[in-house]
């Protein structure tokens, strides 16, 4: 409960300058002009007499265990106060890996595109890069495009057998190195509806695990498919339904994506790996005006499989809500649960408890009662309703309209809790 009041209060105290980040003041710290600074006896959190944003950084994650650091941010605005660039580079330290640095910059050329570049590492094991640019963000033309690189090195993901029963004593760690390019291309017959053609090539490599206190994978595992080695060859197409009022921070409306693909090992199209199929819907209704309900439910299945690595196949277990990445399970560390096929659904009250000014910005705080349930199955016939692994728990939001949500979610399942943070609601 302590490291959980931690965390929300430095969310809630980083919010009123990521708000400031993303809602912009010029670069003299006016807005409107209007001076926001804090003076007085804290000058250095004030943009208009500090020579940077200083941005605490606490990063929780079941897996990965509690980093710390400090972002010290620089804005470019331009005449109209606009964000056009934002550098933030990072200094962070975690338990297992030692001190590192990151940097980072993220780019607004106009309201429909953004380009973004952030890499580093740190003292042992784990490196970073990811550079990604986007185009026809609003769906006003005829065209939106997407292109993303990415190399990863991470020391802590977990493994603990595939099945919807997987027991936690089999907990096993591994070394996951990937690189991919994913390029999505689509068609806006209007703001409403979107055709979408993604293509992925990437490379996984899997090896032994670097963390004393766990077991390493091929040590419980031998040799399991999608250990060492592996290569992916992605094509799916996906149609898209999308009334949400905001893509942010929605408030009613819904998205709806159904989408189906083939994965190969070489060559640009076959299903040598597996093929894919499934839908993706969010919907949200405001019920009064402080409070919303939100809902999200998942279903991926893979028809066929050939061989397939147990990193491609359906998973469930963290924070987040990938298309085809790991389903939202907040009492679980991320991939929790693997399996063929996977069935998910959360759902919220986001209820907005007080509205105030801080650092001459208007926050939203929300306190948020929340509930996943979910599980993975790879027997044909199996219903996606049954044997569910449920958890509950409360979350707390901080909201700078019209581009920043901040979040510390705590959630408890059957196997205790899961604390997690970050940018942007889960779901």
């Amino acid at each position: 409960m302590a490291r959980w009041l931690w965390c929300a209060g430095s969310v809630l105290l980083t919010m009123p300058v990521l708000a400031q980040v993303a809602q912009g003041g010029s670069q003299d710290g006016t807005r409107n002009g209007t001076q926001v600074g804090t003076q007085g006896s804290w000058p250095w959190l004030g943009p208009a007499s500090a020579p940077f944003l200083p941005v605490p950084e606490i990063d929780v994650d079941p897996n990965s265990g509690t980093t710390l650091g400090l972002i010290p941010t620089w804005i470019r605005t331009d005449d109209q106060q606009v964000v056009r660039r934002i550098f933030a580079p990072d200094i962070i330290h975690n338990p297992y890996f030692g001190y590192g640095a990151r940097a980072r910059i993220f780019a607004f050329p106009s309201a429909d595109s953004q380009w973004s570049v952030v890499g580093g590492g740190k003292q042992r094991v784990e490196r970073e890069f990811d550079a990604s640019y986007e185009a026809g963000r609003l769906r006003d033309m005829q065209w939106s495009s997407k292109v993303e690189a990415v190399f990863d090195r991470s020391g802590t993901p977990r493994f603990y057998g595939i099945g919807n029963r997987s027991p936690a004593i089999d907990q096993t760690d591994y070394t996951n190195q990937q690189m991919y390019l994913q390029a999505r291309i689509a068609r806006n017959l209007n703001r409403t509806v979107q055709w979408a053609y993604t293509l992925r090539v990437r490379g996984v490599n899997v090896t032994p695990g670097s963390l004393a206190h766990v077991a390493s994978l091929e040590r419980r595992f031998g040799n399991i498919l999608g250990a060492g080695v592996n290569q992916e060859v992605l094509n799916r197409l996906a149609a898209t339904l999308d009334t949400r009022d905001d893509p942010t921070m929605p408030s009613t409306g819904l998205m709806v994506t159904a989408y189906a693909g083939m994965a190969g090992r070489h060559g640009f199209l076959n299903s040598s790996l597996y093929s894919e199929t499934g839908m993706d819907a969010r919907a949200y209704w405001p019920l009064v005006p402080t409070l919303v309900l939100a809902g999200h439910l998942s279903l991926r299945y893979l028809p066929s499989t050939h061989h397939t690595p147990f990193w491609a196949l359906s998973s469930l277990g963290g924070d987040s809500s990938d298309l085809d990445g790991s389903q939202p399970l907040r009492g679980f560390g991320t991939s929790r649960f693997y399996d063929r096929d996977a069935f998910s659904t959360s759902w919220e009250l986001r209820w907005t408890v007080a509205k105030f000014n801080a650092v001459g910005t208007g926050i939203d705080l929300q306190v948020t009662p929340f509930a996943d349930a979910g599980r993975v199955f790879g027997r044909s016939g199996t219903s996606p309703l049954s044997q569910l692994h449920f958890v509950g728990g409360i979350g707390v939001r901080a909201l700078a309209r019209p581009t920043v949500v901040g979040y510390v979610d705590v959630g408890y399942g059957s196997e205790g809790i899961a604390v997690f943070t970050g940018i942007n609601y889960p779901i």
